[in-house]
């Protein structure tokens, strides 16, 4: 048996994880059947849905020490017509970052350790999923400094 982890072992563990996750905090996951649709989950709370493509990371970036998601999909990012979240997960950290498709490009770099990450407030923000709670002031895009 070959008990060496493999890219597409790693995927289904945290797409098992991130089912996991968001049922504990009372959003409703559905998983499409086969794996021709641009999403991963189908995530519900309150009668709104969201699709959501989930993702993970090993590896770590030398030139920011950070890790190094991809966020696209045979060459091609994501767009709002294809998911509205992506959910990756840095491995070695445990740490969820829920980010709106419109924040993320080809790839992102997330540092859970670094302050000035520019996806720290994406953190375990499962508050996106949850409308009620999805316009507190925090959530809301800074305004930039002059």
């Amino acid at each position: 048996m070959n008990t060496k982890p493999t890219f597409k072992l790693q995927g289904e563990l945290v797409e098992l994880r991130f089912m996991a996750r968001a049922a504990a905090l009372g959003l409703r996951v559905a998983k499409p059947w086969g794996d021709s649709a641009p999403y991963d989950f189908l995530v519900e709370y309150g009668g709104v849905v969201y699709r959501v493509q989930v993702k993970s990371t090993r590896f770590r970036a030398a030139r920011c020490r950070g890790f190094v998601c991809v966020t696209r999909r045979q060459g091609k990012a994501y767009t709002a017509k294809d998911v509205d979240f992506i959910a990756a997960y840095v491995v070695p950290d445990d740490a969820w970052y829920i980010i709106p498709v419109s924040a993320a490009k080809n790839e992102v770099s997330l540092n859970p350790r670094f302050r000035r990450n520019k996806y720290r407030r994406y953190r375990e923000a499962w508050d996106l999923l949850i409308p009620e709670r999805r316009n507190r002031p925090y959530w809301r895009k800074p305004k930039r400094l002059r």
